[in-house]
């Protein structure tokens, strides 16, 4: 019995929350999937845990299509659409730009090189 009762505070000990640490909040980026939709029209899937909100999963998405511009020998990018969706621990991004080596017309447009430099800074991984 004296046991038991030593045990007891291990057992309340192991349903309290844990304590949030620092890595909880650090982004684990899970890959991204390109798919050439038309012409200069592509599509962008992105996956992530821990993003803090959709907004992470955007900035994800954008750096993907800022360096598939520049693979593709292009320099600027329109945003078209962003779609975003939580499953569980996993965040989703479907993203749609068009590339281009000029400046598209349009508000929602991107320099890819600038675009790339500034992930890079931030830690988000491209394509």
């Amino acid at each position: 019995m004296r046991f038991l009762l030593a045990l007891a505070p291990l057992a309340v000990a192991a349903c309290e929350p844990s304590v949030p640490v620092a890595s909880d909040f650090i982004p684990e980026y899970k890959g991204v999937e390109t798919k050439l939709l038309d012409g200069d029209l592509v599509q962008f899937n992105v996956a992530m845990t821990k993003a803090l909100t959709g907004q992470d999963v955007a900035d994800y998405a954008e750096c993907a299509a800022a360096q598939y511009t520049l693979i593709r020998g292009y320099g600027f990018a329109r945003h078209v659409r962003t779609n975003v969706s939580q499953e569980g621990s996993i965040w989703r991004g479907d993203a749609v730009y068009t590339i281009s080596p000029s400046l598209p017309r349009g508000i929602k447009t991107i320099d890819a090189e600038v675009v790339v430099a500034n992930c890079v800074e931030k830690g988000i991984p491209t394509v």
